[in-house]
């Protein structure tokens, strides 16, 4: 019986509380089980952390989080917490560059259909997931300052070939496991960066005939999200693209508070909801936990425990069809815990 060291960064805003629901339906699959053995240990990161101690990523907190066999995170950043540059601490996206998660996995699933805007859209109809590389892209240059007496700013957009390689076999090797179709999304047909990517795609695409492929500007492609989303199995995108396009996925099956997150590498996972901090309703119980379950779940995967995986995925899918089981964020007035409990129910 192996024992599992889960690092739990909560973070700010409803970053507690949603990370606590998830731990609970964590250790009642624990209990369930012969086998499983959890430990958890929580690493202060965040915006809060900042206020405190000067260090939103305190170096102490990456090495505990480096000797664990996995990360599950809360929500990091508050608004009003910036660097002199004006941008938002984000410690989140330093612990993907400095642990080298290229992989970010954002799985898209609609679980009912009062979820989606969208007219005569089924349950498990909208069923993708999106493949973001993590680590350049249009990010390479975000903790760059700037003279803000300056006439213009100028970010560059680094697209290399071996982290285009990488998340691309990563996006065909996840095709594979599930309906065999990838889809490249860029804006090859004006930006060479992007054309570069495509050639990388297509030299990759050309060695696996098995697994079939499309391409599709980016522009299209949010185009496609709203009006067939049903065409798209894996996507594989650059980071901004991959960052905007999740967020738009996520609209269509219920919001910010359905849409789990993986960040992956060769070596470490960090799971976590794709939504902010959410300060506004911080504390009042009303926060979706749904989507740091379903990052739970992913995690449990990526640990080899798909059995428990699954059955977090089934009990929430079960607890869905309820109508009077949903958080205020999905039309009802279930509490943060209320849902967790729910889940763990039936589980």
């Amino acid at each position: 019986m192996s024992q599992l060291h889960i690092a739990l960064m909560p973070g700010d805003g409803i970053g507690p509380e949603v990370t606590d629901a998830a731990v609970r339906v964590l250790q009642a699959l624990e209990a369930q089980s012969d086998d499983l053995v959890l430990r958890f240990e929580t690493l202060s990161v965040g915006a809060g952390e900042y206020l405190s101690s000067g260090d939103p990523l305190p170096a102490a907190a990456l090495e505990r989080a480096r000797a664990c066999d996995a990360v599950l995170l809360g929500a990091m950043g508050l608004p009003d917490v910036r660097w002199p540059n004006g941008t938002e601490m984000a410690p989140q996206i330093d612990i993907r560059e400095q642990l080298d998660l290229y992989q970010g996995i954002r799985p898209v699933r609609l679980y009912h259909e009062a979820l989606t805007p969208l007219r005569d859209k089924r349950a498990g109809q909208i069923d993708l997931v999106i493949y973001r590389e993590n680590t350049e892209g249009l990010f390479w240059e975000r903790q760059a300052s700037h003279d803000p007496r300056a006439d213009y700013v100028e970010n560059a957009m680094r697209i290399s070939r071996r982290s285009s390689e990488r998340i691309v076999r990563a996006a065909f090797a996840a095709a594979r496991e599930r309906r065999g179709k990838v889809t490249l999304v860029d804006k090859a047909n004006v930006l060479p960066a992007m054309a570069f990517f495509r050639e990388v795609f297509d030299g990759i695409a050309a060695e696996q005939p098995d697994v079939e492929t499309d391409r599709v500007y980016v522009d299209a492609a949010a185009l496609f999200l709203v009006r067939q989303p049903e065409q798209f199995d894996v996507i594989v995108t650059e980071n901004m693209f991959g960052d905007i396009l999740s967020d738009l996925a996520a609209g269509i099956v219920g919001g910010m508070g359905m849409a789990p997150s993986a960040d992956i590498g060769a070596q470490y996972g960090v799971f976590q909801p794709a939504h902010g901090s959410a300060p506004d309703i911080a504390g009042r119980g009303v926060a979706n936990p749904l989507a740091t379950i379903l990052s739970a779940a992913l995690m449990l995967d990526w640990l080899g425990r798909d059995a428990e995986g699954s059955s977090i995925r089934g009990a929430v899918a079960t607890a869905l069809q309820d109508p009077d089981c949903r958080t205020p964020d999905l039309g009802g007035s279930v509490s943060c815990a209320e849902m967790a409990e729910r889940v763990i129910s039936l589980l």
